[in-house]
């Protein structure tokens, strides 16, 4: 039997599963390859827990390792950028369920127009939808808070672009 996980680190399991479900759902199209990144980001995560030197806030750590584990296995899995429908029920669990908002086709198709979106614009977006501000995005993707907002605005004109085709 496998010596039990530190206290510490099945909080923080608890606390980030559904960010962690999240990027995973942006990243991959299938639900097995969701799922086997997940479990890649989780075994990750446990492998550097005891580097976190509480220089950036726990989440912004998690959110660095968890897409960083998505970009390095979707290169790995070298596909064509992906090109999806969500199904309902994901569409759901990524809209925010209490905020008045598009109705679920549009957030199909939204969630279909960000998976042609390149790594770091999915980063930004997932970011944006989890109302992270500029600063911790900065932190988590290595770039400057200036350069996020460049970016972001960039990737929001990609993706008007695509819901309007």
């Amino acid at each position: 039997m496998p010596p039990p996980l530190p206290l510490a680190f099945e909080d923080a399991l608890r606390q980030y599963e559904g960010l962690l479900r999240r990027v995973a759902r942006l990243y991959c199209a299938d639900a097995d390859d969701q799922q086997d990144l997940y479990q890649e980001t989780l075994v990750q995560l446990w492998r550097a827990w005891s580097s976190y030197e509480g220089r950036a806030q726990r989440s912004t750590w998690v959110y660095r390792v968890a897409l960083n584990v998505a970009v390095v296995q979707q290169r790995q899995r070298n596909r064509r950028p992906l090109t999806r429908s969500l199904d309902q029920a994901a569409v759901r669990q990524l809209a925010a369920p209490a905020a008045p908002g598009p109705d679920a086709d549009e957030l199909a198709q939204l969630y279909q127009a960000i998976g042609h979106l390149s790594d770091v614009d999915k980063a930004l977006v997932l970011l944006r939808l989890e109302d992270r501000p500029d600063q911790e995005v900065a932190e988590i993707l290595g770039i400057t808070p200036n350069n996020v907002r460049v970016k972001m605005h960039r990737a929001l004109d990609k993706l008007r672009r695509l819901m309007a085709h």
